[in-house]
């Protein structure tokens, strides 16, 4: 929780640049409520010399130009503070953009360099209420609630001030509503602030659920569960619609106290200027001005719970905002980080490597004691039961975590010592869960490097087995995918995401699982590319197929997070382990018979 003087600090500093507009426009807000001032004191002026007062006839008929400068005087102020208004506007509205799209894009920065810790953290409909409905309560605050308080309380001064001025008896009889006004906003703030902070929370959720739905569509069509969904969004809707509604209506059990109060102001000037009149201590001027006066001090008191209101949607939202604009990565450069001047050889050494997921070290480690040595230009194939280990073990390379014992070392350097965006740059990742953007295959390809040639996208499309179905396609490179890769075939996505990753000449190339959904031709043409790349890469893939994994340098078999065995096709086919058991489960006996007898080549 951030106290609301931090907030404002936060604010102000991400208003850089637009200081002295706002500035300006908080004077011009005091200025022009001051000017609210001059119609009734100089109607008032006007009543007593021209009407009322003793000697008006004869004003009226030896000082007539007086009374036209009076007009004109009132005419004028109107007029400048028209024009004070609209720059004092435009002024808070610059001001509030500029924070708006300041934060927004920090916030996006920022919520792109967080850790695998992050996203698991935070749901993706509550980042996205985050950086647009927070947001905006954020702008809503500096362009109109700044706007209102200081219009509220520099119109109630001057008042006061004045009032005082003319009359101290009727100033203290019209404020002392006052303090009974202000008991009534302490009470609302108390009940008003936890309902904002629950309003918000269903506006997440519901940004969740709406999100969730539209990624997943084809798994909802595919169980035929429009309906579920259907209720299950109607719930979160009225959910937020029913803590909308009990928001709304906290104001509205307060408002009518607050209303007669304001109401009861012209009674109170009504009986306190009648009685001043009659004793003659008051003019008919004074009592109109008075009375032309009474809004200034009524509608601020209308307007302090709408102020209120919003006020507290600000804090709710601004918590939230905060919490992102705070936060930092657990994984980052280190203050010795050094540049990466040259490409990577690929040797690859994980040293007595122990890792459990954030907060689980001491439940159950995923990866224990893992000690591996990969050369230069070498192809790791790693395989295993679901869940022994196998993909967190890859996401250790390009740091997506780090392990909690042990190193892991590249070209004899550990990769803590490596800048987080140099390691990454050298390190081309496709997983089996692909993603493709909205875009354009040819863009797709060449996501890592947007002014890569055309006849390069083509030659790393011939690599992943790519080209064939590319050219097919009415628009070829150019035909525009759908989001997530819509249109496309399982295999089809696989091939255009290693063609991504291929296209970065990555000095370690690690597969996920790649080739899962493509036939057994693809494949042999896919693995033939791969071993006929023109830049040197070490290779680590996740797969689970013999047809794939045979013919790398090395196959690390996991178990329970821990390497079972490790050795190459040959070597492990005579160890008759799970290895041997794998070949025979999709070869068949007879060829590993063979195998083992020594008949099988590779």
């Amino acid at each position: 929780m951030y106290k609301t003087r931090d907030k404002i600090k936060w604010i102000w500093t991400n208003m850089e640049g637009f200081h002295a507009i706002y500035i300006l426009g908080m004077i011009g807000t005091v200025i022009y409520n001051v000017l609210q001032l001059v119609v009734p004191f100089f109607s008032g002026k006007m009543i007593d010399m021209y009407l009322t007062g003793e000697d008006a006839v004869y004003n009226m008929e030896h000082h007539r130009n007086f009374f036209f400068i009076l007009l004109g005087v009132m005419v004028g102020a109107t007029f400048l503070r028209t024009i004070i208004v609209y720059v004092s506007c435009m002024a808070y509205e610059k001001g509030s953009q500029k924070v708006l799209y300041k934060v927004r894009s920090f916030l996006f920065e920022k919520i792109l360099r967080q850790d695998m810790r992050f996203y698991s953290k935070y749901r993706t409909g509550d980042l996205m209420t985050r950086v647009t409905g927070d947001l905006d309560a954020v702008r809503h605050m500096i362009a109109w609630v700044i706007r209102a308080v200081i219009e509220s309380f520099s119109l109630v001064m001057a008042t006061a001030v004045y009032f005082f001025i003319m009359d101290w008896r009727v100033a203290l009889a019209i404020l002392s509503i006052s303090p009974v006004i202000a008991i009534i906003i302490a009470q609302f703030k108390k009940h008003v602030a936890p309902r904002h902070k629950m309003l918000r929370e269903r506006l997440a959720e519901l940004n969740t659920d709406a999100q969730e739905n539209i990624a997943g569509n084809r798994v909802v069509k595919a169980f035929a569960r429009e309906e579920y969904e259907k209720e299950k969004f109607d719930k979160s809707s009225r959910a937020y619609a029913e803590q909308n509604e009990k928001t709304a209506l906290t104001w509205l059990s307060y408002f009518p106290y607050v209303e007669t109060l304001a109401n009861m102001l012209p009674s109170i000037l009504l009986l306190t200027g009648g009685i001043f009149m009659i004793a003659g201590t008051m003019t008919m001027g004074e009592y109109v001005a008075f009375s032309g006066l009474t809004w200034a001090i009524s509608n601020p008191m209308r307007q302090v719970g709408n102020v209120m209101n919003e006020f507290q949607r600000f804090q709710a939202a601004s918590d939230k905002v905060l919490e992102i604009y705070y936060s930092e990565a657990t994984i980052t450069d280190r203050p010795d980080a050094k540049d990466l001047t040259e490409r990577f050889q690929g040797e690859i050494v994980f040293d007595h490597v122990s890792f459990a997921y954030p907060d689980e070290e001491a439940v159950a480690p995923v990866l224990r004691d893992i000690s591996f040595t990969i050369k230069p230009g070498e192809t790791l194939a790693i395989m295993g039961e679901t869940g022994c280990g196998k993909t967190s073990l890859i996401q250790l390379i390009p740091r997506f975590y780090d392990p909690y014992e042990g190193r892991i070392l590249i070209d004899g350097e550990d990769i803590k010592s490596f800048k987080l965006t140099d390691l990454r740059h050298q390190i081309g990742l496709a997983t089996q869960d692909v993603l493709l953007y909205s875009d354009t295959i040819d863009g797709n390809i060449a996501y890592g490097d947007v002014d890569m040639p055309e006849k390069d996208v083509l030659k790393y499309a011939k690599y992943s087995a790519a080209n064939g179905f590319i050219k097919a396609m009415p628009e070829g490179y150019d035909t525009i995918i759908g989001e997530r890769g819509v249109g496309l075939s399982g295999g089809q996505k696989q091939r255009i995401s290693l063609a991504r990753a291929l296209a970065i000449r990555p000095s370690i190339l690690i597969l996920d699982d790649t080739t899962s959904a493509v036939d057994l031709e693809t494949e042999k043409q896919i693995q033939e590319g791969l071993a006929n790349l023109d830049f040197p890469c070490t290779k680590i893939m996740i797969a689970q197929r013999i047809s794939t994994t045979k013919n790398a340098d090395h196959i690390m078999i996991l178990k329970d997070g821990k390497i079972l065995e490790m050795g190459n096709h040959e070597e492990l086919i005579r160890q008759n382990g799970y290895y041997a058991d794998l070949v025979r489960l999709q070869l068949g006996e007879e060829v590993l018979a063979s195998m083992l007898a020594g008949k099988e080549g590779k």
